[in-house]
């Protein structure tokens, strides 16, 4: 199963605390950038791994930001000559994250003074991404295996094409040799971690040295073309991917690193074709070839040929036996050493350390089976099928670093999307919305436009659906409503429900091109209130509610409203909500007014989330639930639909409704009672910005208006774009326009790296910047077109009109310049 790297942590083993109060001391002292002043300190450990105690450090300064940084140090206590060596690590990291584009986290120090938290250390940028502990990747489908295993080859042979001499670390190592000396290396440290004493001796694996060091292969004596980095440890679980991207960001555990023979690097990575190593107490540990390889992952052969491909290596099959049984031989040397600690209490990984003696003798009798075998590879690769493996390579070849291009640049996928999206809109949704809005006025209005559906099936298809759904939201509902179809194809409707596993800034470049049509986001299933009511559900929401309301609402086929706001109360304050949710019974009662409940008007509008409340005698913030109800339950009314500077937005429409002792199931609470205002930080903060970004994308398509006009018209004997009041003000709205986007893009930035509450002030200036901006651009758009911006004859005035409800919808101006104004007040206090 897929964890993210901040599942790996877990509090500090008492056996390896550490001295926090100098390890912050050198830290602000030592890391570029470090929080501070007087920082707060919170560490914790990875469980993940074997070797090097390994911890995160989460560093915050009050009212400021929080950083987070790992740190891996040697282990304490007598450990084996050679071994651990962090110096070595902070080396080679150093050299590739300076010189090379082979994806690894960026170093910042190096402490060899033990006097500071007892061992030397280093630490390292923390990266938030995706570890995959289990080689067979359970629970993931068969086309993410198949990309996961080929970027694992491509980041290898990333690795093996470095040209040490030119980073510096052209004596990291001897070259020649590598063979003979590992086994000797190895050969040491097991009966180093064995024998009068220790753990208990095993005759095959002194055997097994035997038998290695008499066929090291002859291409091993020289230093030449096939020796270079290598990394020691290369498999799956030392590689950390992307968050929503199948591809590696960041090669950690280069403990083992040196100068050498690389074909060990790719054997050791085959290791899960041949054994299931994994600490655990199990019956059976055979490999892929065992178990059959599972749907999606690559053949043992089509994996090498890739490798081989991407590195221009040589066919192994002359020495394949000797490298596997090497890779073999070595994982039990480790492991007999792991073993050997956690008898002495100081083995980092926990309790999987004490299966660690067990396996490394079953994985000395899989190097003798697999030397006994008659053949265990083919002379030469079998034929590969041709057109996908080289649309893979054309496409990783084509895809560059990111380092040198700025922050904000969308990656190769985003720009797909983007693409995708631009044409659709160009091609299917500009045409027909004269067609829409003659609808919107006709007597038939608060009925759906036939060709709206049509048009939701072709964005279906075209995979531009469900866009705006979060990985860490569409986890949490495979997990609940597909476990029983994790393996299916891709482009199941599985798949197509919970969208494109984009982050909250990769969406922002798309959800900017929605914005450009008033039409455009329900087409693609991405318009309010349905996203922010799908994300409350996909975060809150538990199975049966999922089942009923979440899965028809992300196929498309109901909408949804949120009543919140009452005529009565000032209701950008939530406290002052008066709507009761009485319990009685198996059910909740009620009673309540609101309005501005928009899309309640819509005839496929089936279900309402209500904030009312269920305690008013509980403390302020603690009065307030929410709660799911059936539009056509008895006793909810709707009264009337609401303008919007004159327009209904039919047929989404806003409505005011009334709710008569309205009865719905105990079961439709959301979270339970108390927890209204959690669940509305926790949608309010994606859904603002989901409005801001679309708001980018009106005020460009106010801006591409405004210019086509002013090229177009003459007035006073010249083209209006020829006057210089006009180029004045065009480049002015350029200017806002863009401050906007960066701010807006910095705030989804920020929402993804740190949470609401931590980016809750630069999405309070992004609220108000964005719609102040798009107001400017339009209303001089409309002025460039002089009467007809007033009309409906554009889609200015609706542009218009939306973007000045977004001063107050979602909290107005003054509720967020309030926030951002205390948070700069808090941090002057410092």
């Amino acid at each position: 199963m897929a964890r993210l790297t901040s599942e790996l942590l877990r509090p500090v083993d008492p056996a390896h605390a550490l001295d926090e109060g100098a390890l912050l001391r050198y830290a602000a002292a030592n890391v570029p950038g470090f929080p501070g002043p007087a920082p707060a300190l919170a560490l914790t450990q990875f469980g993940h791994g074997q070797s090097n105690p390994t911890y995160c450090i989460q560093a915050s300064s009050p009212g400021g930001a929080t950083r987070r940084y790992v740190l891996r140090k040697k282990p304490s206590g007598a450990i084996l000559q050679s071994a651990h060596a962090v110096e070595r690590e902070y080396q080679v990291l150093k050299a590739l994250g300076d010189h090379t584009d082979v994806p690894v986290p960026k170093v910042y120090c190096l402490c060899t003074d033990s006097s500071v938290i007892g061992t030397p250390f280093y630490i390292m940028e923390y990266l938030e991404g995706i570890i995959y502990p289990d080689n067979s990747l359970p629970g993931v489908t068969p086309s993410k295996r198949r990309a996961i295993y080929l970027s694992t080859a491509k980041t290898l042979a990333a690795i093996h094409k470095v040209d040490v001499n030119a980073i510096g670390l052209q004596k990291y190592g001897r070259r020649d040799n590598y063979c003979k000396r590992q086994v000797d290396r190895w050969e040491r440290q097991y009966l180093a971690s064995t024998g009068e004493g220790k753990p208990t001796r095993y005759q095959r694996m002194l055997d097994l040295a035997r038998w290695l060091k008499e066929h090291v292969p002859k291409e091993d004596a020289s230093a030449g073309s096939g020796t270079g980095l290598v990394h020691g440890d290369y498999r799956p679980d030392n590689l950390v991917f992307h968050p929503t991207e199948d591809r590696v960001i960041g090669v950690i555990d280069w403990e083992l690193s040196t100068l050498g023979n690389r074909m060990c690097d790719v054997a050791y990575s085959c290791l899960p074709y041949i054994i299931d190593a994994t600490p655990g107490e199990r019956t059976s540990y055979g490999g892929f070839q065992h178990t059959g390889t599972p749907d999606g992952i690559p053949q043992l052969e089509e994996y090498l040929s890739l490798y081989c491909s991407f590195s221009a290596r040589p066919w192994p099959a002359s020495n394949w036996k000797f490298y596997v049984a090497f890779s073999l031989f070595r994982g039990a040397s480790i492991y007999a050493g792991v073993y050997h600690r956690w008898t002495m209490g100081n083995a980092s990984g926990g309790e999987r350390a004490k299966f660690c003696g067990r396996i490394a003798n079953i994985m000395v009798d899989c190097a003798w089976d697999f030397i006994n075998r008659e053949k265990v590879l083919e002379e030469q690769p079998s034929r590969v099928s041709g057109a996908p493996w080289q649309e893979l390579r054309r496409e990783q070849e084509v895809s560059t670093s990111n380092k040198d291009q700025g922050k904000f640049v969308p990656s190769e996928k985003v720009t797909q999307l983007r693409n995708k999206l631009i044409k659709f809109i160009e091609d299917h949704i500009y045409p027909m919305e004269g067609e829409f809005y003659k609808h919107a006025q006709s007597s038939s209005r608060w009925t759906i436009h036939p060709e709206e559906e049509n048009l939701k099936a072709l964005a279906k298809k075209d995979g531009l659906w469900n866009l705006f759904i979060p990985l860490d939201s569409a986890a949490r509902a495979r997990k609940l409503l597909f476990e029983d179809h994790s393996l299916s194809s891709p482009g199941s409707s599985n798949d197509l429900l919970l969208g494109a596993g984009l982050t909250n800034l990769e969406y922002g470049y798309l959800c900017e091109i929605m914005g450009r049509s008033v039409w455009a986001p329900q087409i693609f299933n991405c318009g309010a209130p349905d996203t922010g009511n799908m994300e409350v559900l996909l975060r809150y929401g538990t199975k049966e509610q999922q089942k009923q309301w979440l899965v028809p609402l992300l196929e498309g086929t109901i909408r949804s409203g949120f009543a919140m706001t009452e005529p009565q109360v000032a209701s950008s304050d939530a406290t002052n909500i008066e709507c009761s949710i009485s319990r009685q019974g198996d059910f909740y009662v009620i009673n309540g007014r609101k309005w501005w409940t928009s899309g309640a008007m819509d005839p496929r509008c089936k279900i309402l989330i209500l904030m009312g409340k269920t305690d008013f005698s509980a403390p302020k913030h603690k009065q307030q639930s929410m709660i799911l109800v059936d539009i056509n339950s008895p006793g909810v009314q709707i009264k009337r639909p609401l303008l919007v500077f004159g327009f209904d937005d039919a047929p989404h429409g806003h409505a005011e409704i009334t709710f008569e002792n309205v009865r719905v199931p105990a079961t439709n609470i959301l979270l339970g009672e108390g927890r209204g205002f959690e669940i509305a930080q926790g949608r309010l903060g994606p859904g603002r910005l989901h409005h801001c970004m679309r708001l980018i994308g009106a005020a460009e398509r106010g801006m591409n208006l405004m210019v086509e006009r002013a090229l177009s018209r003459t007035a006073f004997g010249k083209r209006i774009a020829q006057h210089g009041s006009f180029l004045s003000d065009l480049a002015k709205c350029r200017i806002d326009l863009e401050q906007a986007r960066l701010l807006v893009l910095e705030a989804a930035d920020q929402l993804d790296r740190h949470g609401n509450k931590k980016a809750r002030g630069i999405l309070a200036m992004a609220k108000v910047a964005a719609p102040n901006m798009a107001l400017k651009v339009l209303d001089m758009a409309m002025q460039v077109h002089g009467a007809a911006g007033v009309s409906s004859d554009t889609v200015l005035s609706h542009l218009w009109a939306t973007a000045r409800t977004l001063r107050i919808a979602d909290g107005p101006d003054e509720v967020h310049l309030g926030t951002v104004a205390k948070l700069e007040l808090q941090r002057a206090k410092l």
